[in-house]
């Protein structure tokens, strides 16, 4: 395989798992899974919550993967590194930039980062699982837009 190719398949994953994980968290961390996802819409007490269950799968997919990857089908292990990463920024944007879940401070900074962290706060404005908006972790809507779909949703929040 060339360098080419494999950039190509880590950066596709890493799109793709964007949008996975926008579908999975508005179809099943806020539907079927949510007796998992609830933990991370209350307050928790500890450094872990039972929401990083979904963080536990997605790992064991990626190993899977690299496994794969690495005895049979050489795609499968490039996917694997695209998810491992897509993994490292969600850490790094949604546990340590959004919710400060790490032992040390990050400040948001830029319009990007700002927009992102705006964003996931709006989601957090509802403790249940319907009503919420911005599903994604690394890309967000426009806030004016969400800040509105969130007052039409849910016409008791001010």
């Amino acid at each position: 395989m060339t360098l080419w190719a494999a950039l190509t398949i880590v950066l596709l994953s890493i799109i793709l798992m964007e949008i996975f994980a926008w579908a999975i968290h508005k179809y099943v961390m806020h539907g079927i899974g949510w007796g998992w996802h609830e933990s991370h819409h209350r307050e928790t007490d500890g450094p872990f919550e039972t929401n990083d269950l979904y963080a536990v799968c997605f790992s064991v997919i990626a190993a899977a993967l690299f496994i794969a990857g690495s005895l049979w089908w050489d795609p499968a292990w490039f996917i694997a590194l695209g998810l491992t990463i897509y993994g490292l920024l969600y850490a790094f944007v949604h546990d340590g930039l959004v919710h400060q879940r790490w032992p040390f401070f990050v400040k948001a900074r830029g319009r990007y980062m700002k927009r992102l962290v705006q964003a996931h706060r709006l989601h957090h404005a509802v403790h249940t699982r319907d009503g919420a908006v911005s599903f994604g972790f690394l890309w967000a809507e426009d806030v004016r837009r969400l800040k509105a779909r969130l007052k039409a949703q849910n016409p008791v929040l001010k």
